[in-house]
């Protein structure tokens, strides 16, 4: 028994299995799972170490995670890129797909040739003159043509804001008095229609031309008016001047605007000192203050 214990103790032992972990399957440091060749210069085993389903599921968390990261910074990093690009001035283009037709070459090669001959140099003689200045711009008003303008267009229709400024003041200073429309005779005391404008203003003053003209009028008015004068003008217009104390025209004379033409008075239908100015247009009375 003893011998057989010695002999026993004295023979090599057969290489025992040993794993590093126990699950899910040990490393084996067995002659079929030989050491890697650092170990097997060394003579020692680095240490194998396997991941449980836990850990295996948690590493791949994290790498999913930092891969994210990284396509986020990337992503943030494009988008810097862009700004940049764009504030310092740079075009950047995409290539987008697009349903447009196509344009057939015969069709652009027309189109060039078109283009290109409309920007062919104007050319002009050698000794044409030629001036590059501005165009010159006038600011003066004609208030007769633009009056003749106004009466051949509308054909009798006249409208207010279109009139109004064509005609000037009959006087230097206009004091208005009794208004264009119905009213209650100050002589009578009866309702009328009163046919123009009074302005009050002290008698021997000049009264002037509202337009130019022909007069076709110089004399008493059998209506009320006293001493009148009237002024023909362009297109069926005309103006009158009542109950004036003088008249300095001639039937005939023709006046330009503004041309003293004959002084304030009293004469006719009148209660005291003033001008009945009034304005026809094809025999009709209208409010002289929408063309004064």
């Amino acid at each position: 028994m003893a011998r057989q214990a010695a002999a026993n103790a004295a023979a090599p032992s057969s290489p025992v299995c040993t794993g590093i972990n126990a699950f899910p399957a040990p490393v084996s440091t067995c002659p079929d799972n030989p050491l890697p060749r650092r170990e097997a210069r060394t003579g020692t085993v680095a240490p194998v170490v396997s991941l449980r389903p836990r850990d295996a599921q948690r590493t791949e968390r994290r790498r999913r995670a930092a891969s994210t990261r990284r396509d986020v910074s990337f992503a943030g990093l494009s988008q810097k890129v862009a700004i940049a690009a764009a504030a310092s001035g740079m075009v950047l283009t995409v290539a987008l797909p697009t349903t447009a037709a196509v344009v057939p070459a015969e069709t652009q090669t027309v189109a060039a040739a078109a283009e290109q001959e409309e920007l062919q140099p104007v050319q002009a003689a050698a000794g044409a003159d030629v001036s590059f200045d501005r165009a010159a711009l006038h600011s003066t008003f004609d208030p007769d043509a633009k009056l003749a303008e106004i009466v051949s267009a509308s054909g009798g229709d006249i409208v207010t804001a279109e009139a109004k400024g064509s005609l000037s003041a009959p006087l230097d200073r206009m004091v208005m008095s009794s208004a264009f429309g119905t009213r209650i005779s100050p002589i009578t005391g009866a309702g009328e229609l009163h046919t123009g404008q009074d302005m009050s203003e002290a008698c021997g003053t000049s009264v002037l031309a509202a337009a130019a003209g022909t007069v076709t009028f110089a004399g008493w008015h059998a209506y009320g008016g006293g001493n009148r004068v009237v002024i023909k003008h362009a297109n069926g217009l005309e103006t009158t001047y009542n109950h004036l104390s003088a008249m300095d025209v001639a039937v005939g004379q023709v006046v330009e605007r503004g041309d003293a033409i004959a002084r304030v008075g009293s004469t006719g239908a009148s209660t005291g000192c003033h001008l009945h100015f009034e304005v026809l247009v094809d025999g009709k009375n209208v409010d002289p203050l929408g063309w004064l």
